[in-house]
């Protein structure tokens, strides 16, 4: 495990031992959400799953209650951090005296979901205020290495150490736990793609203690076709554009330009 904490005494450790809620943002994974509720609720401290169906298009939501989560629908796509918000009002509606901890995962990790369990010792014991979940490296169904050229992870962890002292592994990872006095610290939370990025560099000026956490899960792999591509430029805009936000921008301006996101064609 590594992690960051700056000296805070403002901060105090939430009680020890709460339950847990977890959060699926979700948009058109019809064919992924039921097995990955399943596996969720598989997960030790787990009592209630939120599926936030962002604007599908696709039997997302009937399919998340037919597993047995508490859906929410946005009538629209309105992205992934107003779905993070909404799932959480939508627990804070239904806790007690204690609330409970957040646990945010991603909808397409299927029957792996239920490897993201450590994540939650380190909140519930209360050594983290965020835990962040490092996967093994993915791969597609063809044997063949996921992901791109590492341009946006080197934008994002670069941007966090430049504003926290800290440089993160897996600085984007949307599989996290925290708990609810740091989730409210941190709201509203930084649009489109920059959220986690964003949330890491809040949290951890704030004082909040980070930890990542290696985790055995699989997300559905972004390949390096034309589609991979635009999603990593996109990626990169908005990292780019929640680090300029928070003057977090590495020293080099933020590292290479858009067009070198797009591999060049040999010439003919």
């Amino acid at each position: 495990m590594s992690g960051h904490a700056v000296p805070n005494n403002d901060v105090s450790p939430e009680p020890f031992e709460r339950a847990v809620a977890c959060v699926i943002p979700a948009k058109d994974e019809a064919e992924r959400i039921a097995a990955t509720v399943d596996a969720v609720h598989k997960i030790i401290g787990v009592d209630l799953v939120v599926v936030v169906d962002d604007g599908s298009t696709d039997g997302t939501a009937e399919a998340a209650e037919q597993a047995g989560a508490v859906v929410v629908r946005h009538e629209r796509n309105r992205g992934k951090a107003a779905a993070m918000e909404t799932g959480a009002a939508a627990v804070a509606d239904r806790d007690g005296a204690r609330a409970r901890h957040l646990l945010f995962l991603d909808a397409d990790l299927t029957d792996s979901a239920s490897g993201a369990g450590p994540l939650i010792e380190p909140v519930q014991t209360g050594r983290a205020d965020m835990t962040i979940g490092t996967l093994p490296a993915q791969v597609r169904t063809d044997g063949s290495k996921a992901g791109g050229h590492g341009f946006v992870v080197r934008l994002a962890r670069a941007g966090i150490q430049e504003a926290t002292g800290w440089a993160p592994e897996q600085p984007l990872s949307g599989q996290r736990c925290l708990t609810r006095a740091a989730f409210d610290s941190a709201v509203p939370l930084a649009a489109g793609f920059g959220v986690e990025t964003a949330l890491t560099i809040d949290l951890g000026r704030k004082g909040f203690r980070i930890v990542e956490v290696p985790i055995e899960v699989r997300h559905r792999a972004t390949g390096t076709d034309l589609r991979g591509q635009l999603h990593r430029a996109k990626q990169y805009l908005h990292v780019r554009r929640a680090l300029a936000g928070r003057s977090a921008l590495p020293a080099d301006g933020g590292g290479p330009s858009l067009r070198s996101l797009f591999p060049r064609k040999s010439a003919q």
